[in-house]
């Protein structure tokens, strides 16, 4: 097992935003919310802010998540989530979404096209439907028939550039999600390109102590069409249940549907462990129940139990994640992973 020693902490608005790298923080102390966590600190270091803006206004850990997710839905700079994103390989983007309450409501959309906010989408299945996933076709009328525009099919510049080059070998190789260039230099100094991954997982207690999560992606870049992966997948991708915690997952997709991830790391806190060792509980049972050599794979998990005390783990190094809390104290991170 490798270890690294890493100290990050970023000053936001008078607010910790603390870079965590793959693995797990010292637990903070037991309290009532506010908190939001979300994957991939390139994407959380604004995704949070929107949340925060709500949740230090005593607003809905709901409402948070959700306004979040949709700062990197709405970057079309964005490799890996909304509609600027890399596209299947027939050149479509297609977008997965859900979202989950502290009352167990639900919703969910994937194989979505030309639609602008998947997680929107997610949200009125939830509470406009008597369903709770839908997804292609029925999915995107469902969205128009609440409101949504139905976007022009064009591909972004970066995606377009993206998927020429994939033309040329039509090879399908997904590259084991990181963040690149760690080291002294903070990810928000990185150069456009210098990371992949495919999907923003946000979770989030509100002032009241009630937990929601969302998740959005666009997927693998360049997969078969009509795949689905995780992140719409309730009990894969996401999973709240407010007595015990919430729970978020990044990665390959088909590895965390495998042992329904994010809802195994729930239940490992009902049992008891903390956020982090409950994390690394479901890592190991991927790592134990893959039937891929698990060096060329990635999935890392992010959680919150009930007392807010949040933690990570994941498959190999170069995962990382964003907090968002009152707290000014310093955390200390020990990397700590699998392989």
């Amino acid at each position: 097992m490798k270890r690294r020693e890493l100290i990050k902490t970023i000053g936001l608005a008078g607010l910790v935003f603390g870079l965590k790298k793959t693995a797990f923080a010292a637990p903070s102390k037991s309290r009532k919310g506010p908190i939001v966590l979300s994957t991939w600190f390139n994407q959380s270091q604004t995704a949070n802010v929107a949340a925060w803006n709500i949740l230090e206004n005593k607003g809905k850990a709901l409402d948070a998540v959700e306004a979040g997710v949709q700062v990197s839905e709405n970057d079309v700079n964005n490799c890996c989530v909304g509609l600027g994103a890399n596209p299947d390989r027939e050149g479509h983007v297609t977008l997965d979404a859900s979202i989950m309450n502290h009352k167990f409501q639900i919703g969910a959309v994937a194989a979505m096209e030309r639609i602008k906010s998947p997680i929107h989408v997610a949200r009125q299945v939830m509470e406009n439907s008597p369903h709770v996933f839908i997804v292609g076709k029925g999915a995107q009328e469902f969205a128009v028939s609440q409101g949504a525009k139905l976007e022009e099919e064009t591909l972004s510049d970066h995606a377009q550039k993206s998927y020429d080059e994939w033309l040329k070998k039509s090879e399908y190789k997904p590259l084991i999600n990181i963040e690149k260039n760690h080291g002294p230099q903070m990810p928000m100094e990185l150069e456009s390109g210098e990371f992949n991954h495919d999907t923003i997982g946000m979770i989030a207690m509100d002032e009241e102590g009630n937990l929601s999560g969302a998740c959005t992606t666009s997927g693998m870049a360049f997969k078969m069409r009509g795949r689905v992966g995780d992140s719409p997948v309730i009990g894969a991708g996401l999973y709240v249940d407010n007595e015990v915690g919430a729970a978020t997952a990044t990665g390959h997709g088909e590895e965390v549907i495998r042992i329904c991830g994010s809802f195994l790391v729930v239940e490992f806190m009902r049992q008891g462990y903390s956020p982090e060792q409950a994390c690394k509980k479901a890592v190991e049972r991927i790592q134990k129940a893959t039937p891929r050599n698990p060096k060329d794979i990635q999935v890392g998990f992010i959680a919150i139990n009930k007392k807010g005390e949040y933690g990570s783990y994941a498959l190999q190094d170069g995962f990382d994640y964003g907090v968002t809390e009152l707290n000014k104290s310093t955390y200390q991170v020990k990397s700590k992973f699998i392989l």
